[in-house]
C-alpha cells in the first residue's frame, strides 16, 4: 500500500466531507467504509443533522480535535474551498476521491505541507469495501 495511503488510514478520526444520507451516493459510501472498517467517521454535510446514525457537523471548522483526516467527495470547485477550510482548521491528511481532485487543490494542499491523496485512489478500494458489509 502506499505510504500516502497508509499515513491517512493511520489517523483516530476521520471526516467525510459530501457525506450523504443517499446510500447511492459515495459520500455514503465511504462513510459506511469507514464504519465497516471500525475506524471513526464524522458526516460533514451542511443540509443533514445525522447521516447513517451519527451526528453531522455542518462545515470542516465544526470537526472534533480528534479528525486530523478528511475524504472529500464534492465537485472539484467546492473541493478548493474544502482544503483551504481544512488547512485553518489544522487537518493533516487529505483524501479526494476521484471527481473531487483538483490541481489547485492538490497543489496548494501540498504547499502548506499536508499529506494529499489526489491521483484518483479510491478509499473504497483500498479498504476493500463492501456493498452489502
Amino acid at each position: 500500500m502506499d505510504s500516502k495511503i497508509e499515513k491517512f488510514l493511520a489517523a483516530k478520526a476521520f471526516g467525510v466531507v459530501g457525506a450523504s444520507t443517499n446510500r447511492e451516493k459515495y459520500g455514503n459510501k465511504v462513510l459506511r467504509c469507514y464504519l465497516q472498517s471500525g475506524r471513526k467517521a464524522v458526516p460533514v454535510n451542511p443540509k443533514e443533522k445525522v447521516v447513517e446514525g451519527l451526528a453531522a457537523v455542518a462545515e470542516v471548522k465544526d470537526l472534533p480535535a480528534e479528525v486530523e483526516a478528511i475524504s472529500i467527495i464534492t465537485p472539484p470547485a467546492v473541493t478548493e474551498q474544502v482544503v483551504e477550510a481544512a488547512i485553518a482548521r489544522g487537518i493533516k491528511h487529505i483524501w479526494m476521491q476521484p471527481g473531487a481532485e483538483s490541481e489547485w487543490a492538490v497543489s496548494y494542499a501540498e504547499a502548506a505541507g499536508l499529506n494529499v491523496i489526489g491521483d484518483g485512489s479510491c478509499l473504497l478500494v483500498a479498504l476493500g469495501y463492501s456493498e452489502h458489509g
